[in-house]
C-alpha cells in the first residue's frame, strides 16, 4: 500500500512538470516598450519589447523581440505589414526559444470619433525542438474618442488564435484599456486582458495587466 502511494506521488510530481505553467486564473503583469520611426511617407518602422511575469506576477518566464514595417500608401482603409518576432520561454525550468515571421494586413476606418480595424495576422511559428506551424490571428478593435488634454482614449478589443497544425481555435482574448498622451512623441498604454487558452481538452483562464510605453518620430 505505501509502495503504491510513494509511486503515485511521484507520478504526480513527474506529471505536474510537464503540465500547465501556472494555475487556472492566474494573474500576470506583461510589460511592453517600443520605438518607431518614418523611413519613408508612408512607410514606418517599429522594434517592441515585452517582458512577462508569472504565477501571480512573481515568476519572469517570457521576453520577445519583435522588429518590423508598415506601409501605409495602398488605401487610407489599409495598412500591410512583415515582422520579425523572438521570443525566449521558460517552460520546465528550462528557456525556449522561437523565430516568428509575420506577415500582416490591417483593415480600419473611423466614424463619428471612432475607429475601428480588423488586424489580420499570418505566423510561421518555428520553435526549439519542435516542427515549425502557421497560426492565423485576427484582432478587432473599437476605438472611442480621445478626451482631456491626455488625449486618453478608451479601447475594447477581441482576438482569436487558429493554429493551423492542430486546425482549431485554440486562444481567445478580450482587452480593455485606454491610451494617454503622457509627452509630444510619447504615449502610454494601460490595459487589462482576460485570455482563454486550450490545454489538452481544458480550457485555463488568464488575468493580466499590461502596460506599454511608445515612443514615435
Amino acid at each position: 500500500m505505501i509502495k503504491k502511494v510513494v509511486i503515485s506521488i511521484i507520478f504526480i510530481f513527474l506529471f505536474s512538470n510537464y503540465s500547465f505553467a501556472y494555475e487556472d486564473g492566474d494573474f500576470q503583469y506583461w510589460s511592453a516598450e517600443s520605438v518607431s520611426w518614418k523611413i519613408a511617407k508612408d512607410c514606418k518602422m517599429e522594434l517592441e519589447e515585452e517582458f512577462r511575469f508569472g504565477d501571480d506576477m512573481s515568476d519572469f518566464y517570457h521576453y520577445h523581440t519583435d522588429i518590423g514595417a508598415t506601409y501605409s500608401g495602398l488605401a487610407d482603409w489599409l495598412d500591410v505589414g512583415v515582422n520579425y518576432w523572438l521570443s525566449f520561454e521558460k517552460k520546465n525550468n528550462k528557456w525556449k526559444y522561437e523565430n516568428r515571421p509575420h506577415f500582416n494586413a490591417t483593415l480600419k476606418y473611423g466614424i463619428y470619433g471612432f475607429d475601428f480595424s480588423t488586424r489580420n495576422r499570418f505566423e510561421y511559428r518555428d520553435k526549439e525542438d519542435e516542427s515549425p506551424f502557421w497560426r492565423y490571428r485576427n484582432k478587432f478593435t473599437i476605438k472611442l474618442p480621445k478626451f482631456t488634454k491626455l488625449e486618453i482614449q478608451p479601447y475594447i478589443a477581441e482576438e482569436i488564435f487558429v493554429d493551423f497544425k492542430e486546425e482549431e481555435l485554440n486562444s481567445n482574448r478580450v482587452y480593455g484599456g485606454v491610451y494617454l498622451k503622457i509627452l509630444e512623441n510619447l504615449r502610454g498604454e494601460i490595459y487589462y486582458l482576460w485570455q482563454s487558452s486550450k490545454s489538452n481538452d481544458d480550457w485555463l483562464d488568464t488575468n493580466i495587466l499590461g502596460t506599454k510605453i511608445k515612443l514615435s518620430f
